[in-house]
Formats: structure tokens, sequence, C-alpha cells
């Protein structure tokens, strides 16, 4: 019977067919880059948003239940974000994968707002392409590159 210390020993001197993980991640899967880009168009959306707040309150037009400058600050450091996030996605980081995930979450409810208001005509392409990201964030290959298989696409 072998103790816990000589099972030790052999572990660290393992046989050379066992795998040794490559230091460079391997490309991500044309979903994470769809994914990506969709994820950073929606971001940069939202900055541009933001943008149009700053000029319209800088041109004098004032809300009496919101603020300008506010509401743009609001805008820019929450799409800011996500278009941070979409851009790291598409250039294989795998921490631009949460920031999609929980922008295409959020987008959801605010499709079904938008529908329940009578916009329609933006409310089912936003709900389309949010659930068409999160289709792509959770398939198979995407799973696959996040967990660092070497080949996403099988």
């Amino acid at each position: 019977m072998s103790t816990e210390k000589d099972r030790r020993k052999k572990d660290e001197t393992a046989p050379e067919h066992f795998p040794v993980a490559s230091s460079v991640d391997p490309a991500p899967p044309r979903q994470i880059k769809i994914a990506g880009a969709v994820t950073s168009v929606q971001g940069l959306i939202g900055v541009v948003v933001a943008i149009v707040l700053v000029i319209r309150a800088l041109a004098g037009h004032e809300e009496t239940a919101i603020s300008g400058y506010g509401t743009a600050a609001w805008f820019g450091i929450i799409f800011g974000g996500v278009l941070v996030g979409g851009v790291a996605l598409w250039a294989g980081r795998r921490w631009g994968r949460s920031i999609a995930l929980v922008a295409q979450i959020l987008l959801l409810p605010v499709a079904y707002y938008l529908y329940t208001s009578g916009i329609t005509v933006v409310a089912v392409p936003m709900a389309l392409i949010s659930a068409t990201v999160l289709v792509m964030l959770f398939s198979g290959p995407s799973a696959r590159w996040l967990a660092g298989d070497s080949d996403p696409d099988l």
C-alpha cells in the first residue's frame, strides 16, 4: 500500500504524456466575436446618447424631471463599461463575457417595457438582438472557449 507521501511524490514525477497547458489563449470562436461586436455597438449607442445629452444641456435645454448632465454621466459610465466589455470580448478576453451577459440580461426587461409602452419598432429588435447574443454567449463553442479548451470550434 502506498502512503499519501508516496502518491504526491509520484505525481511530481508524472510522465510526459500529460498535456501541459499552453500559456497562449486559443482564439475565440465566431460566436464570441459576433457577441463582442454587437455588445460594442450597444455600448457605443449608449455613449452617443450621453454625448447628445451633454450637448443638449450645454445648449440650454432643461428638463424639470431629470438632469441632462446627471443622465449623461450615468449613460457614459454604464454604457462606457459595456463598450469596453464588448471590445474586450471581441479581442478574446474572457472577462468581457460577464459584462456582455449582464448587459443583455438587463436589456431584455427594457425591451419588454418598450413593448408594453407601444414602442414595438424598437422593442422587438432589441429583444431579438439581446436574446441572440445570450444564445451565442451560452453556446457550446463559447462555453468550451471560456473553459480554456484548446479547440473551441469542435
